[in-house]
C-alpha cells in the first residue's frame, strides 16, 4: 500500500517528448559569446552593438510609459507606428502598403519569419534557402512542417546564382527566403539581381520572404534595393525589417512585416496567437521618433566609417579581406595565415582566436545546413570604435 511518505520518497520519470527540432542545439552564437566572456575577449561575434540608441529616442518611450500606454496595443501594432512605417517605405521605396490591413508590428524580425512560414507552409511544403543564411531559417522551417532546400550562393562573392535557383524549383515550392544585405557575407542584391527574380517566378505561386533588417547599411553611395521597390516582387512578399537593427536596440526584439492584404490576414492569423501584440510603449515612442527620418538617413554614413577603420586595421593582418558593401559585418578568409592556423576548421579557429588572442568570431560554416569547410569567419564591426582598436590590436599579433 502506497502511502504519503514513501509516495513522497518515490523517483518520478519525466517523459521525454519526441524533439521537434533533434537536430538543434544551443546557438553558435551563444557559444562563442560565453566563450568570449570566459576568457575576456573582445566579442566581435555576435551582432549587436556595444554602444546605445539615440537618447531622443530613450526618452520617448519613456514618455509613452508615464503618459499610460501600458497595456496592450492593438494586435497588429499601434495605428500611429503602422502609419509611420508605411509612410517610411513610401518614401523610401515608392511602394504604398495600407497601414491597416499591410502592415504588422512583431516582436522582432527572427519572429516576424517564423511566423510568416507558420502562415504559409504547410507539411511538406519546399522552401529554398540560399546558403549560407541565418541560423534561424532552418529550424523555423522544420516547426512549420516545410522541407528545407539549400542552395548555395557563389561561394566567393556570395551573389544569387539563378541557374541554381530555377533548378531547385519545383511544384512543391511554397517560399524563397532571401536576405538582403546579407547576414553573414554583406553581400547586397542590385536592382537586376531583383528583375531576375521576379522574371524566375513570374508565373508561380511561390511566396517571397524578404528578410532586410540591414536596410539601411548599404555603403559606398548605393542604394538599398528592397523588393517593395517592385510590384511583381512587392506582390508576392513578406518584406521584414527591425528596428533593433536601425535604432541600435536590439534588446527591444521589435520589428515589422509588410505584405498584401491576403498574405497580411494570414500572417495575422498567426501573429494574433503566437505574439498577439507587441510592447505598447515602445511602439509609441517609435511612432514619435519616425517623425524625424535624419536618423535611419544618416546610417549608412555611421556604419561605413566603421566598416573603413576595421578594414583598414585588418589591412595589416594577414586575413584576407572580403567585399562588404553592407550590413554590419566584415568576412575575412584566414588561409593566408601561419600553416599550424590555416590548416584549421572555421570552428576551431574562433575558438583559438577567441582563447589565444582574445577576439571572438563567428565560423561561417554555422551559416550552412550541411556545414562548410570554406577557410572564412566573420566579425561584426557594429562597436564603439574603442572596441574595434582593441581587437584589430590583438588580431595584429596573429
Amino acid at each position: 500500500m502506497t502511502t504519503p511518505a514513501n509516495a513522497a520518497a518515490r523517483s518520478f520519470a519525466t517523459p521525454v517528448p519526441a524533439s521537434r527540432l533533434p537536430q538543434v542545439g544551443t546557438t553558435v552564437f551563444s557559444v562563442m559569446s560565453a566563450l568570449a566572456q570566459q576568457h575576456q575577449a573582445v566579442n566581435l561575434g555576435q551582432g549587436f552593438p556595444d554602444f546605445e540608441g539615440d537618447p531622443a529616442l530613450l526618452e520617448a518611450v519613456t514618455a509613452a510609459m508615464r503618459a499610460g500606454h501600458n497595456q496592450y496595443p492593438p494586435m497588429p501594432g499601434v495605428p500611429a507606428l503602422r502609419q509611420a512605417i508605411a509612410a517610411k517605405i513610401e518614401s523610401l521605396y515608392g511602394h504604398r502598403y495600407d497601414p491597416d490591413t499591410e502592415v504588422t508590428v512583431t516582436a522582432g524580425a527572427t519572429q516576424a519569419i517564423l511566423t510568416a512560414l507558420l502562415a504559409i507552409v504547410h507539411p511538406g511544403d519546399e522552401v529554398i534557402v540560399l546558403e549560407p543564411a541565418y541560423d534561424s531559417y532552418a529550424p523555423n522551417i522544420a516547426l512549420a512542417g516545410g522541407v528545407l532546400v539549400p542552395v548555395p550562393l557563389d561561394p566567393t562573392t556570395f551573389r544569387p546564382d539563378f541557374d541554381l535557383i530555377r533548378r531547385a524549383l519545383t511544384p512543391r515550392t511554397r517560399a524563397l527566403l532571401i536576405n538582403s544585405p546579407h547576414n553573414p557575407s554583406g553581400a547586397v542584391w542590385s536592382d537586376e539581381d531583383l528583375r531576375q527574380l521576379a522574371a524566375l517566378l513570374d508565373g508561380t505561386d511561390v511566396i517571397v520572404i524578404s528578410d532586410e533588417v540591414y536596410e539601411h547599411m548599404v555603403y559606398d553611395g548605393q542604394s538599398h534595393q528592397s523588393v517593395s521597390r517592385l510590384p511583381a516582387l512587392a506582390a508576392r512578399s513578406f518584406v521584414v525589417s527591425s528596428f533593433g537593427k536601425t535604432f541600435h536596440v536590439t534588446g527591444w526584439k521589435i520589428g515589422h512585416v509588410s505584405a498584401p492584404a491576403p498574405l497580411m490576414a494570414e500572417f495575422r492569423k498567426v501573429h494574433q496567437y503566437n505574439v498577439f501584440s507587441v510592447n505598447a510603449p515602445m511602439q509609441v515612442g517609435l511612432a514619435h521618433y519616425l517623425s524625424d527620418p535624419s536618423p535611419y538617413l544618416g546610417l549608412p554614413d555611421f556604419y561605413q566609417r566603421k566598416r573603413d577603420r576595421f578594414r583598414a586595421g585588418l589591412a595589416d593582418t594577414a586575413f584576407e579581406l572580403l567585399p562588404c558593401p553592407g550590413s554590419y559585418f566584415q568576412s575575412v578568409n584566414y588561409q593566408r595565415l601561419p600553416a599550424a592556423l590555416a590548416a584549421l576548421d572555421d570552428m576551431a579557429l574562433c575558438q583559438w582566436l577567441t582563447r589565444e588572442v582574445g577576439v571572438a568570431a563567428i565560423p561561417m560554416s554555422a551559416f550552412y545546413s550541411q556545414g562548410s569547410s570554406a577557410k572564412i569567419i566573420r566579425f561584426c564591426f557594429a562597436k564603439k570604435d574603442e572596441t574595434l582598436d582593441l581587437a584589430l590590436e590583438r588580431l595584429k599579433k596573429v
